[in-house]
């Protein structure tokens, strides 16, 4: 099977399939790279009034997929450093996925294909995320993918966990695409796969633009440059 579409899915699969690695975000190799590429299109930002209110902030509870670092490696405030693995279900299989729709006879060529593309992207635009994350509070490493034209202050932005997603390949699964909301007076001015850590509270809420479908929105209150 030749379909290039059909081997960045399996990738990404393979890769969401993995066991969890505390490997950063590659921003030291990525993240200076050269592109010739085009900002995304511009997509209409929520309004407050189509953006949930940011919920109130609670606490994860234990188990493996909140970070172990110790205490003077977590964010401040009390905020838990996740990892992008942490906002899927443990009962989500993402491979099941590619066994259930038949690629491996279709050529790049054959309509099929496509169609069959076309529903895979439906079904990661339906990826299921964890209710328990909603109004955690927490710190999150990735890659920045603007959601406006403008240069000044931003208002929201797409958080990613690789580098390319949304402009040199399809949008990530829902589940491991953030909508982060920013605070009037952050001065934030997003630039594109710009490595960044974002502090806030989450909150289990769809936003769905010109870009991609995010199944999560992080209310900001702090956006540092990842080191």
């Amino acid at each position: 099977m030749n379909n290039l579409m059909y081997r960045f899915f399996s990738c990404v699969v393979l890769a969401m399939s993995a066991a969890c690695s505390d490997a950063p975000p590659p921003a030291a190799q990525d993240a200076g790279a050269t592109t010739t590429a085009e900002a995304p299109r511009s997509a209409e930002v929520p309004t407050s009034a189509d953006t949930p209110s940011a919920p109130e902030t609670t606490t994860v509870a234990a188990n493996d997929t909140v970070s172990d670092e110790p205490a003077s490696q977590q964010a401040p405030s009390g905020a838990r450093e996740m990892e992008w693995d942490a906002l899927i279900p443990d009962d989500y299989r993402p491979d099941k996925l590619m066994q259930d729709l038949n690629f491996d006879e279709l050529s790049d060529d054959d309509p099929r294909a496509a169609e069959l593309t076309a529903k895979l992207r439906e079904l990661w635009d339906k990826a299921p995320v964890r209710d328990d994350l909603d109004g955690v509070e927490m710190r999150l490493p990735g890659f920045v993918v603007p959601v406006e034209t403008s240069t000044e202050e931003t208002t929201g932005f797409l958080l990613v966990p690789y580098y390319g997603a949304c402009v040199h390949v399809p949008p990530p699964p829902a589940n491991q695409t953030v909508y982060v909301v920013t605070q009037s007076g952050m001065g934030f001015r997003p630039e594109l796969f710009e490595v960044v850590w974002v502090t806030g509270t989450m909150s289990v809420a769809t936003i769905e633009n010109d870009v991609a479908k995010a199944g999560y929105t992080l209310y900001a209150t702090a956006i540092a440059p990842y080191e």
